[in-house]
């Protein structure tokens, strides 16, 4: 860490930073797609490269030779240099590549971290990264260099190919990784007279060309095939799984967690007359999907018949690749928790302007109760339209079409009664409202909003959003304030169920709110600190998405396992929250699992916002929203679950809430509602 810190003051990057950097592909948000195996190879290659431009090695194209063993102070080459200094014997650098590709992840993992340090990248949720908005400099010699140091790179690499002086040695095997990786190609317009020039420059240093083809020989090995021994996934059946304890009282996290326990973090279920269902669960296949789901696996597929019931096709949630990466960046700032900080007045207001319609000795049924709050705060937040008249009429449509076209639970003519033809055409109506007050008069000295930023997005870039998407997109903060409602209600039940907590979190809210409206840095800093670790325990307990559905596009294998090109994967993120190995006794309600020494959510375990390209995108916003609304509840009313002594169910599809059954008495108004 020590030389980490002393790199990032010096700006040095070694030759693995850049080799990665002439990877990076900031259209699709990560880098030009070479298979695992491939790029492990590769970057253990650059290690080497590394090496050899610091004397620790040298090699040819019959052995490596280790010069010098003393430590470089990089913590991705080191080990390296330890294993080669381990095995004084003559191995080749191909021995090396192979021997060492199993390191290439980890030597990933700490060049990023390196690069997001330096600021010559950032770090986009979803594992995207793009160049640093700083415009970082790698080129220290020129003061006046405007490039990044991506750009540095590539313009070097761009010089060698198509100008007629030879690359320095570092450039040369760079060159030669990126050749050996078939990048090269998707970089620069290569004509055949510079591809012929590229194959004569990664022959010109002797070091590059013995790394390259170390790497060559061993992409073209047997270790790149997939196993044709791969194992039998195994199979649970119907029977046995529905006596399970957990589908009774509707967890699904720890029914899969159950069932991963006895069969492994792979099995199928198949049922009868449908297509078999392939599960993930555990915490390597979370990291599996987090980092390589995106080369392998595809949301598009079973939500084409969904996205088609609200009129559009290419939305967010069922794009992948580039166009996905593309259109989170855009709307991205609109999702932002900073954007809600900016607004903690007015969001204050909205609620406390909806509690006001509460009455003390009422019982409200929970999961509406809690809708319609989070509703009253994120519509015109989001969209600047008041929506409650509409919005149980859009979330009973939104289940309904869940439960028609992704969980199939009802046939699909239950989409099509005269209630929700009702229903649907109230879609419409929300669309009229928001373009009603979205002309440049009406937003005249208005925040931005998100509404705001998909109407630009669609006037700019059509094809990316189009009109025939409008329906589903400004009508997703409505449908959104469903999923956070029912996330609210649970915390609620649970807040209620403990008193010790109860207390703890109406002291926090009573010295937040003594002096007005908080400040953003306050409601995110230790004043709330009980708070949102209790709410992390409630998504670890009870994640109102358990899984995600995806389908193979690319055969692979996944812990022996082989997910056939075609088949669906239901991946269970969050099987993890009830793993003992991760979540000590996972059934007790513990905060403290958040301190440190502790931090048990950190790493693929805690997943409530789903894992890789698609989560959740407006994951910060959604954790301080969640604080304040309950924080807001404690402070000016006593509520008490009824029935007394109702003991929680879970409602599973078609994702977790609250048992209808559950209500909320407001027994006492602690304190006035300001007007």
């Amino acid at each position: 860490m020590t030389q980490l810190v002393e790199d990032v003051a010096t700006g040095t990057l070694s030759l693995v930073d850049e080799f990665l950097l002439t990877l990076l592909n900031e259209e699709a948000g990560y880098f030009h797609q070479v298979p695992g195996w491939d790029l492990n190879c590769a970057v253990v290659g650059a290690a080497l490269g590394e090496l050899s431009l610091r004397s620790r090695i040298d090699t040819d194209v019959e052995s490596l030779i280790l010069l010098d063993d003393t430590p470089t102070g990089d913590a991705a080459l080191d080990p390296i240099l330890e294993k080669i200094a381990a095995e004084p014997g003559r191995h080749n650098a191909q021995y090396w590549v192979e021997r060492l590709a199993i390191r290439g992840e980890s030597i990933i993992d700490l060049t990023l971290e390196r690069l997001v340090l330096l600021k010559v990248l950032e770090h986009h949720d979803g594992d995207f990264w793009t160049l640093a908005r700083t415009g970082w400099q790698a080129n220290l010699g020129d003061p006046v260099a405007e490039e990044t140091a991506a750009e540095f790179v590539k313009t070097r690499l761009s010089k060698a190919i198509f100008g007629e002086e030879l690359p320095d040695p570092r450039d040369a095997i760079i060159l030669s990784l990126a050749n050996t990786c078939d990048v090269l190609r998707l970089i620069f317009q290569l004509d055949d007279e510079a591809a012929v020039r590229v194959e004569h420059l990664c022959k010109i240093d002797l070091i590059g060309r013995s790394i390259a083809d170390a790497i060559s020989g061993s992409i073209a090995g047997p270790l790149l095939r997939r196993s044709t021994f791969a194992k039998a996934i195994p199979v649970v059946s119907i029977v046995k799984m529905l006596r399970n304890r957990h589908v009774r009282s509707g967890n699904l996290p720890a029914l899969f967690a159950s069932l991963a326990e006895e069969y492994g973090p792979v099995y199928q279920i198949k049922v009868p007359f449908g297509q078999r269902m392939i599960f993930l669960c555990g915490p390597r296949t979370n990291r599996w999907v987090h980092r390589h789901g995106r080369m392998y696996l595809r949301a598009r597929d079973y939500l084409e018949e969904f996205e088609k019931v609200y009129g559009g096709t290419g939305i967010l949630p069922t794009l992948d690749g580039a166009d996905h990466f593309r259109y989170r960046k855009t709307i991205q700032p609109a999702y932002s928790r900073t954007r809600l900080e900016t607004q903690l007045d007015a969001f204050c207001a909205y609620a406390r302007g909806h509690m006001a319609t509460w009455s003390v000795g009422e019982s409200r049924s929970a999961v509406p109760m809690c809708r319609k709050l989070v509703n009253s705060e994120m519509s015109p937040l989001a969209v600047s339209i008041d929506s409650q008249d509409v919005v149980d009429d859009l979330h009973k449509f939104k289940e309904r079409a869940l439960q028609t076209h992704i969980g199939r639970t009802m046939p699909k003519f239950m989409l099509k009664t005269p209630g929700m033809k009702r229903r649907a055409k109230l879609i419409d109506e929300v669309v009229v409202r928001v373009q009603r007050v979205h002309t440049p008069a009406q937003r005249a000295g208005c925040p931005r909003d998100l509404a705001d930023d998909l109407l630009s997005m669609h006037a700019n870039d059509c094809q990316l959003l189009p009109e025939s998407n409008l329906r589903f997109v400004l009508s997703a903060p409505l449908i959104a304030s469903m999923y956070v409602g029912d996330q609210l209600s649970f915390i609620v039940h649970a807040m209620l169920a403990q008193p010790e907590f109860h207390e703890k979190i109406r002291a926090e809210a009573d010295a937040l709110f003594a002096d007005g409206v908080p400040d953003h840095e306050t409601v995110t800093g230790p004043a709330t600190d009980v708070t949102r670790r209790f709410i992390m325990e409630c998504m670890r307990m009870y994640p109102i998405v358990p899984i995600s559905i995806r389908n193979v596009m690319n055969a692979t294998v996944v812990e022996g396992y082989e997910l056939p090109e075609g088949a669906r994967v239901f991946i269970a993120q969050s099987a993890t929250h009830y793993m003992s190995d991760l979540f000590p006794d996972p059934f007790k309600f513990d905060i403290d699992r958040y301190k440190p020494p502790r931090k048990e959510h950190l790493g693929n375990g805690y997943a409530p916002y789903g894992l890789g390209t698609h989560v959740c995108l407006g994951s910060r916003w959604t954790e301080m929203q969640l604080a304040l609304n309950l924080l807001l509840i404690v402070r000016h009313f006593t509520l008490e679950i009824a029935p007394e002594g109702y003991k929680l169910k879970i409602s599973p599809v078609p994702s977790m809430s609250p048992s209808k059954k559950l209500k909320f008495k407001i027994v006492e108004q602690r304190h006035e509602l300001p007007v």
